[in-house]
């Protein structure tokens, strides 16, 4: 692992860099991105960054300082140009009162990066019953107030599953922990609207793009008739859904065959930027 904290790189990224203090850590009082790194090179540099400033916004902190996470970047890919990683941005409202009423300290900005394994083939699924509140102050944002996903995903890999997926309030088919939905329903491509509550991933936003999805909001209960499913994020491209729940789905599908396909040939031409 190598680390770059408010324009350090570490020698060592165990030291002790931030204040006990901090509003990340004490009420998740943050934002933050995970970027694939190809080649030493970071993928769709550009959306992840424009998304990261979103977030900040959206919870009320200051934009972040796109030149020093730039920079920070740099650093950690230098320091280990990896074939294959993960690179998360953290931003946080810096050292805070313990309680959850913000100070005036400069935000923290902390970059890490780290070897990234390759994702499994197929992923099971199982539905979690805590839902997503698409009306919430922190609806669409990615924060770092992340325990809900915590919880679900252990849930889910009690169950023998790889990932759990939300509805939200309304009872519709919202994302999962960590990534989007693609379900393909009477030879459709379909994937939740962004008012459902899920996050904007980037890797939604390119495969909506590029392989043409329509975005609809429908019960989640529309997955029984889904022919093929597949997930969508940063670490796992588009990976296929074997399972969902007590659900065998088979192999892959063409209309998930054809993503994966477009994924790998386009991929390219947003890394480094």
């Amino acid at each position: 692992m190598h680390a770059w904290v408010n324009g350090h790189l570490l020698a060592d990224p165990r030291q002790p860099v931030i204040e006990v203090s901090d509003h990340g850590l004490t009420v998740g009082d943050g934002v933050f991105e995970a970027i694939k790194v190809v080649d030493a090179l970071p993928f769709a540099l550009d959306l992840h960054l424009a998304r990261l400033r979103t977030s900040a916004l959206g919870l009320g902190l200051p934009a972040p300082d796109d030149d020093a996470v730039r920079r920070g970047v740099a650093s950690v890919l230098d320091a280990d140009p990896l074939p294959l990683g993960r690179l998360r941005i953290t931003v946080t409202g810096g050292p805070g009162p313990l309680g959850s009423g913000r100070g005036d300290a400069e935000a923290t900005i902390v970059v890490v990066a780290v070897p990234l394994q390759p994702a499994a083939p197929a992923a099971r699924v199982a539905t979690v019953p805590w839902p997503r509140n698409e009306r919430g102050a922190l609806a669409g944002l990615k924060t770092t107030s992340y325990a809900e996903n915590v919880v679900a995903l252990a849930e889910a890999r009690r169950r023998g599953a790889d990932e759990a997926v939300f509805a939200n309030l309304a009872g519709h088919l919202c994302e999962g922990t960590g990534s989007n939905v693609f379900y393909v329903v009477d030879g459709e491509l379909r994937t939740p609207t962004l008012a459902s509550g899920c996050l904007a991933g980037v890797t939604r936003r390119l495969l909506v793009e590029w392989v043409g999805a329509r975005e609809v909001d429908e019960p989640i209960e529309v997955v029984a008739q889904a022919d093929e499913v597949f997930l969508a994020s940063t670490t796992r491209d588009v990976q296929p859904v074997s399972h969902w729940d007590e659900r065998d789905l088979g192999e892959p599908g063409p209309l998930t065959r054809a993503a994966a396909q477009t994924w790998r040939r386009r991929e390219p031409e947003l890394l480094g930027r």
